[in-house]
């Protein structure tokens, strides 16, 4: 393969039973990598190569193929479609360029169509849509049209439509397209891609896979509607699976984003504190149950490596982020029961080995009771994981009846106190605690100076508190949708350790949780039932029963369907209470959708028996030193004998104000007084600075090729950010940088845009390129920044005289950078300058916004 080829990472999506796996068998067959169709219904589809697959006849495990679609080489990974092994489909998707999206013409979009549209809106993944077994009865292409763009959103264009009716629909869709169709002109193919790489249009072709109509066509769109993904100059790769070979071989799949990965490099990872290192010893292009070895892999393939043990899903490796907290969760759990006479310890050891497979397996080990707990997105997961024990281990298993798996949040804040001081030890830790939205998880912070508990501290307070699942004081269940926020701690200079503040914080969660009022939540499905209209009033009353709720019923002839949300208790056993009293007739999908508060909480609280005090796992109590021996203060006692005052909740606002923030107001003052300063020294050298009131008015002279003021949209204001100023300035960043500048890059370019779209300014961000022979310099567009390399012998301060020199008369304008003369200049412009300090601690104040705001909407 050519390094100049064009290679795309394509997924293909669906709701279970939309023919997504026909349509990859057709796909395959069609641009001549297989010579043969297969079927799922007759078990001989060429990516379901696990047996349980083809007992099922239905898609457990990603699968990859690959195949050309003209000068297009394509890595098509075919995903789970049953909302059960949806996970599997949510950590491929993190690795694609585009997605196939398909739809059962008859049925349209249903629940999980719209699940798997808002991961493909997340991720930011460019779509294409394939509307399937249109040789059945259904609603036509217009209708279908019209239910997609009322469930999914705007953008949807039919590319089988004559090219006048499609480029009408496309100029809909794109501020840039309907410039180039309201003058007239055919609309330029690259446009077009660009606007379908946004995520502005969405191509949909119809057609039926089983009969191979519509898939050619399908197979030139993705050849001649796509761009590769810009390549990272240093190495960066993603994990998306891990799996077994035939022989037992462990198998790390990933996709090269950056750079090479050639055989034998070595490739490290892993958390801070539990780091790995390895080499690559073999790399597989795998398609179907066959591979090929390749000596190197390049941007835009799939491979799996051979000789990463310690590997995990959703890992970044390289120059590469680790992927983002997974969006659907399971909501039940099972307890394993063991045959008699197996060791249960190495059962727990082997049911670990394939959680690495399978991230959503969740397997707990109760200690105390001395039991193998799993959580499961549904039972047909029981099914595989009984296969895969009984195959790999020889140990067959069953499963003790399924229970909710439950969560607590709390409903008020409050402040915990943990101290751990036996002899020669001692940390002292107070931690906010406030409730979030639901949907918000766990979220950490930190409010506490560094002269009252140092950074390093500090961090590892808050390490410690991610690696740890924090359990509620109701029932034990798991604890979500709350903010922990570090405000005060103490360390001594002599006795602390690090095990000590693990000690400390841990408790002083549990305390505040003992101290506040508790919520007990509960699970919900949304439901999708489908049964005789003869049937439907007996349906409604058992949701109403549930206490659930449903829209208006749909009714087509002697068929209904029925759409709402109930709880997981109530809806767990329905699908058999559901094939007794329709005959076999009705068939009802459950999608995870949200928890909820508890309707009987006492009851589930009771029947649980926890009791938080006796939870020696998770103890609330603080140990204190006296007379030289350690001595334990009950949680209620705590704050009787802390040595450490927080402030807050008493002489502090209901929502306190940072403790720095006088240091912050000081440093503003001072950075005003810096300022006046710099233009005192610029008019002493350069004479007084006179504005003219008509600059505004008048046309100004074109300074270079690649920039034009007309180009940005007129908004309140301007910021131009020095691009390598800022990163060797920030901490993180200049970290970043040591190892890979490209990534630093990327990594302030990821910040910026999240502030950009808080803020509404006009972002330029800068960086210098003078150094790069025959560099002509550019701008490009970075989502919704803008991004500037400039050309040879300019640099990033010549750039941003001129444009502070263009706009800065008529616009506010201001530059982040901590150079003293380019701050002297742009004074003289009439901009403003801001520090790369301030600017940090005015993007890390964004941040904190949005996620208030994320927050309130998902409340």
């Amino acid at each position: 393969m050519a390094d100049n080829a064009k290679r795309l990472v394509v997924g293909v999506l669906a709701h279970v039973d939309s023919g997504k796996t026909t349509l990859s068998e057709a796909m395959l067959y069609r641009s001549g990598a297989i010579r043969k169709l297969g079927r799922v219904d007759h078990r001989d589809a060429f990516l379901d190569t696990d047996s349980l697959e083809r007992a099922r006849g239905i898609t457990i495990f990603s699968k990859q193929a690959l195949f050309t679609a003209g000068d297009t080489q394509v890595a098509w990974l075919d995903t789970p479609g049953h909302v059960d092994f949806s996970a599997e489909a949510e950590r491929t998707v993190q690795v694609l360029d585009y997605a196939v999206l398909v739809i059962s013409g008859p049925d349209g979009v249903q629940s999980h169509t719209e699940t798997l549209w808002a991961l493909l809106r997340r991720c930011h993944v460019p779509t294409f849509l394939f509307i399937n077994k249109m040789d059945l009865p259904g609603p036509g292409r217009e209708a279908l049209l019209d239910q997609l763009r009322s469930r999914l959103g705007e953008g949807f264009v039919d590319f089988g439509a004559e090219e006048s009716a499609r480029d009408e629909a496309l100029a809909l869709c794109d501020e840039q397209l309907m410039e180039g169709y309201l003058a007239g002109q055919p609309l330029p193919r690259e446009d077009i891609v660009t606007a379908i790489a946004r995520r502005h249009v969405f191509p949909c072709w119809f057609g039926s896979a089983l009969k191979l109509e519509g898939v050619d066509a399908l197979l030139e769109g993705l050849d001649r509607w796509t761009r590769p993904a810009p390549a990272g100059e240093h190495f960066g790769a993603r994990v998306f699976k891990v799996s077994q070979d035939e022989q037992g071989a462990r198998l790390t799949w990933l996709r090269v984003t950056g750079g090479a990965l050639k055989v034998k490099d070595t490739l490290s990872g892993g958390p801070e504190g539990q780091p790995w290192s390895a080499k690559a010893d073999q790399l597989r292009l795998y398609s179907g149950a066959r591979y090929t070895l390749a000596s190197q892999v390049l941007p835009g393939q799939v491979c799996a490596v051979t000789g990463l043990a310690d590997a995990k899903p959703g890992e970044g490796l390289g120059a590469e982020r680790d992927a983002g907290s997974p969006m659907l969760e399971p909501v039940l759990t099972y307890q394993v029961l063991l045959p008699e006479g197996a060791d249960v310890h190495t059962a727990l050891a082997q049911l670990r080995r394939i959680q690495e497979e399978v991230p959503e397996l969740h397997v707990v080990w109760d200690e105390a009771l001395g039991q193998i707990h799993l959580r499961l997105m549904g039972e047909i997961q029981l099914e595989v994981l009984q296969s895969m024990l009984a195959r790999r281990f020889g140990l067959e298993v069953s499963f003790g009846e399924g229970g909710i798996l439950y969560k607590e949040t709390i409903a008020e804040p409050v402040e915990g106190v943990g101290h751990y001081e036996p002899l020669r030890h001692y940390a002292e830790v107070h931690l906010k605690l406030e409730p979030l939205p639901p949907g918000s998880g766990i979220q950490y912070d930190t409010d506490c100076r560094e002269e009252v508990l140092a950074r390093n501290w500090q961090r590892l307070v808050i390490a410690n508190l991610e690696e740890k699942e924090h359990r509620g004081v109701l029932t034990g269940a798991p604890l979500t949708d709350v903010r922990i926020t570090l405000i005060a701690g103490r360390a001594h200079l002599k006795h602390t350790e690090g095990g000590d503040f693990r000690q400390a914080a841990l408790r002083a969660v549990r305390q505040g949780l003992m101290m506040t009022k508790s919520v007990l939540l509960e699970p919900w499905y949304h439901f999708r039932l489908e049964l005789p209209a003869q049937n439907l009033g007996r349906a409604m009353n058992d949701i109403q029963q549930m206490e659930g709720t449903f829209g208006p019923a749909e009714q087509t002839g002697d068929s209904a369907v029925l759409e709402g949300s109930a709880p997981v208790s109530g809806l767990r056993s329905y699908p058999r209470q559901l094939a007794g009293y329709t005959h076999g007739r009705g068939r009802i999908i459950l999608t995870p959708d949200s928890y909820r508060p508890c309707r009987n909480a006492a009851q589930v609280i009771e029947a649980s028996g926890y009791d938080p005090q006796r939870d020696l796992d998770n103890p609330a109590d603080s140990v204190f030193c006296a007379h030289g021996a350690g001595f334990v203060v009950p949680w209620d006692k705590v704050r009787e004998h802390m040595h450490v005052e927080s402030g807050w909740g008493k002489a502090r606002p209901a929502r306190p104000e940072p403790e720095d923030q006088p240091a912050r107001r000081a440093a503003f003052r001072a950075s005003l007084e810096d300022d006046a300063e710099l233009m005192r020294i610029f008019e002493q050298t350069y004479g007084p600075i006179k504005r003219d009131p008509l600059a505004a008015f008048r046309t100004v002279k074109k300074e270079r090729p690649d920039f034009d003021s007309r180009q940005w949209a007129v908004l309140p204001e301007y910021l131009l950010v020095d691009g390598y100023n800022i990163i060797f300035a920030w901490e993180e960043l200049a970290a970043i940088a040591k190892d890979s500048l490209a990534a630093a890059r990327q990594k302030l370019m990821d910040i910026l845009c999240n502030y950009q779209g808080f803020r509404q300014c006009v972002l330029i961000l800068v960086f210098d390129a003078y150094r790069v022979p025959g560099s002509q310099g550019s701008v490009e567009q970075y989502h919704n920044i803008h991004v500037v390399y400039t050309r040879e012998a300019e640099t990033a301060d010549m750039f941003i005289e001129r444009v502070t020199h263009e706009i800065g008369r008529d616009r506010r304008v201001r530059v982040a950078t901590s150079d003293g003369m380019e701050q002297i200049i742009i004074l003289g412009h009439g901009a403003y300058r801001i520090s790369a300090r301030q600017f940090r601690l005015e993007v890390d104040e964004v941040e904190r916004e949005i996620r208030a705001m994320i927050q309130q909407e998902k409340g």
